[in-house]
This record gives structure tokens, C-alpha cells and sequence, in this order.
């Protein structure tokens, strides 16, 4: 694992998102709620640079006739499919068992570090 300076929180803090490439990988960075994620950027349904789609909200379950819409700020969907995924945990809103590789993010003081595989 190796560890790499990705910025400062109050730089970062303001987007919604940040795309970054290090070590030939890429990866959004999220702020969601105060609690920071780190996600690949490729859709694991046909590869697409995810980190590039909107983060927004969903419908969520409800009655018919009944539209209720949620964790706004909380859902990263594919550009390409329209794909949602969960920014919290990266599972797929309709089927849990597939899921947005994810990268550990720390926390120095004001710094933000991510943690890479070898």
C-alpha cells in the first residue's frame, strides 16, 4: 500500500467532487456529509468513467403514484447508463452485491491522503 497527499480539505471541500491520477489509477474523491470516499473511476457495468457523472439524489421506495426523492448528494450515476451508486459504501442501489471499488481515505490535520495498492 502506498500512501499520497491528494490536497487540502478546505480546497477540496467546496466540489461536490475531485478526479485525481496517481499511479495510473483513477479515483473520484467525495465529500459526502463531512466523511470523505475515494472511488474508481470505471463503471463496473461496461467500464465507464463514473467519477464524471453527476452526484445527486434519488427516487426512493414508495407507494404507486407516490414519488419520494432522497440522499440527495448521496448518489454517484453512471453517465453512460444511468447506473446509481451509493457514495457511502459504493453499492449499487438495486442490487447490493456489486459495487464500486473503493480506496481508503485518511485524515492529518487539514491534509487528505489516499491509500493506494502497490
Amino acid at each position: 500500500m502506498s500512501r499520497h497527499w491528494i490536497g487540502k480539505k478546505a480546497d477540496i471541500q467546496e466540489m461536490k467532487k475531485k478526479i485525481f491520477k496517481i499511479e495510473g489509477i483513477e479515483f473520484g474523491l467525495y465529500n459526502v456529509r463531512g466523511n470523505w470516499y475515494a472511488w474508481s473511476n470505471f463503471c463496473p457495468h461496461q467500464g465507464a468513467a463514473i467519477c464524471k457523472g453527476p452526484v445527486c439524489g434519488t427516487r426512493l421506495p414508495s407507494l404507486v403514484y407516490e414519488y419520494k426523492y432522497g440522499m440527495e448528494d448521496q448518489i454517484l450515476r453512471c453517465p453512460w447508463h444511468g447506473w446509481e451508486f451509493d457514495l457511502t459504501n459504493g453499492q449499487l442501489l438495486v442490487d447490493s452485491t456489486t459495487k464500486l471499488r473503493g480506496y481508503p481515505v485518511e485524515i492529518e490535520d487539514e491534509d487528505l491522503f489516499v491509500v493506494l495498492p502497490k
